[in-house]
């Protein structure tokens, strides 16, 4: 089983089983796909964060003066993924937008960074885009059978 550490520094309340059971989902669906090796089970950590630091963070990673929806940091534990860094306000909004609920909004994006922890890339466009929007949006159209079946 994969560890998940999450750790909820926002304002916001974190649906915390949820999120869990998506993720161990999603790790399913990676070792279907042999995405991931059965037995690669590293730790992933989530931190949710309000505006302020988030946008602090994007602006010291990527000098970009706005807070982002996830950012992604890869670890140089081979016992980890990496990190997931999530705005939580900005994910709450893009719910909104998207016809989301929150908990689903978070469910995507969470999918989303996991991707570019596993090597996969959107920004320069071009295959390897098409790749990873088509691998995520093939993968998040899995949730209502996620939803069926978690808790």
């Amino acid at each position: 089983m994969m560890e998940l550490v999450l750790i909820n520094e926002s304002e916001i309340k974190v649906p915390r089983l949820y999120l869990q059971d998506w993720l161990a989902f999603v790790h399913h669906q990676f070792v279907r796909k042999k995405i991931l090796k059965k037995n690669e089970n590293r730790s992933l950590s989530v931190i949710f964060l309000n505006e302020a630091p988030a946008r602090a963070m994007n602006l010291q990673f990527r000098k970009k003066d706005y807070a982002t929806d996830i950012l992604s940091f890869e670890s140089a534990d081979p016992e980890s993924f990496g990190d997931l860094a999530v705005c939580s306000q900005v994910a709450q909004k893009q719910s909104i937008e998207h016809k989301l609920s929150y908990r689903d909004e978070l469910a995507y994006i969470l999918l989303h960074g996991w991707l570019h922890l596993l090597g996969y890339e959107h920004e320069q466009g071009g295959k390897e885009a098409e790749l990873m929007f088509k691998l995520q949006d093939e993968l998040f159209e899995k949730i209502d059978k996620f939803r069926s079946h978690s808790r």
